[in-house]
């Protein structure tokens, strides 16, 4: 398994991460909870170092059950884990608004390691910016968290440039976790250079586009209501008809080198930086594998140059999410 360097923090991770948000959240949806472990563990055996989680996924569920899966790898492993929403620390109960008050972080990092049962979190991200406290507030609760021992790296999630400045002049922050992929280009214009002048790296989560860009989608594909993606703009049905022109022009490419659609989409964002780490989710064996074959996908020039002007040529109909979730992947 390839490695990278995530910014100049010193963090050294696989070259792909497994995101297991989609392994369930409340207890009752994870009937398959057996193979999701399997799964996880699955994927460290193939070289994958870093795992992603959240106290909101469930909330705790998904904490309580990749805790358990890394129980017997713990020494191969690096836990990234996410606090920033207003949950009740006892029943689980979420108000579904974001609070990063110093005292709810602090809660919540004692139930992360509780539930993970680590004695360090390695990567401690702020899920959503609060706008109603400091981010040096917030930055300076972790800094004293990472010297207490309960975590070793900072991170951000969905932040703005500004939000990046402010934390990172308080107490360096060595990960942003955001969408990026070929159908979601915007940290290009201004995040990426933030990034890259203060030396932060960035794991971008749905790399393929929530599914779409592994051509497994089309048209004429049913989504069931449980189904997040039923509600998301871009996968409205004339979103999906007009956003397939970028999956024909990606398979063009991966035809050529024998690669899937979902190979040449993660090896495009790999050739960007060699301080990303694109995080992905599956539940299946087999796409796992599909996936870690984009290290093998060594994308030419004019490979990418290809993709680059068909990009270009090529509008992408639909928000990312509903709008209220806009809101709160604001900055």
């Amino acid at each position: 398994m390839l490695k990278r360097k995530l910014g100049t923090s010193g963090l050294e991770v696989s070259a792909l991460a497994l995101g297991c948000m989609g392994y369930g959240g409340d207890a009752k949806q994870i009937s398959d909870r057996a193979d999701m472990i399997q799964l996880i563990r699955d994927a460290a055996e193939r070289g994958v170092t870093l795992f992603d989680t959240a106290e909101a996924y469930g909330p705790f569920a998904n904490e309580i059950m990749v805790g358990e899966a890394i129980a017997p790898i713990r020494d191969q492993v690096v836990v990234a884990t996410k606090f920033g929403w207003d949950i009740d620390a006892e029943t689980g109960v979420s108000s579904g608004k974001v609070n990063s008050r110093p005292e709810q972080i602090r809660r919540a990092v004692d139930g992360m390691l509780k539930r993970l049962n680590i004695e360090t979190i390695d990567l401690l991200y702020q899920h959503r910016v609060d706008p109603d406290v400091p981010m040096e507030d917030v930055a300076g609760t972790v800094k004293d968290l990472i010297g207490q021992g309960k975590a070793r790296y900072f991170g951000l999630s969905e932040a703005g440039a500004g939000s990046i400045r402010r934390a990172h002049a308080e107490y360096p922050v060595s990960v942003l976790q955001s969408e990026y992929s070929l159908w979601t280009r915007e940290p290009e214009a201004e995040i990426l250079p933030v990034l890259e002048e203060l030396g932060i790296g960035f794991v971008p989560f749905s790399p393929l586009g929530k599914g779409f860009l592994t051509g497994k989608i089309d048209v004429n594909t049913t989504l069931d209501s449980t189904d997040f993606r039923s509600k998301i703009p871009r996968f409205a049905p004339e979103a999906r008809e007009a956003n397939l022109a970028l999956v024909e022009m990606i398979r063009r490419v991966g035809e050529r080198h024998g690669a899937s659609p979902a190979q040449v989409a993660l090896a495009w964002i790999l050739a960007r930086k060699p301080w990303i780490v694109p995080l992905f989710g599956t539940r299946k064996l087999h796409r796992l594998e599909e996936n870690l074959g984009a290290l093998q996908l060594e994308l030419t020039m004019d490979d990418l140059a290809e993709i680059e002007v068909g990009s270009a040529a090529i509008t992408v109909q639909g928000e990312r999410y509903p709008e209220y979730m806009m809101k709160l992947s604001g900055r």
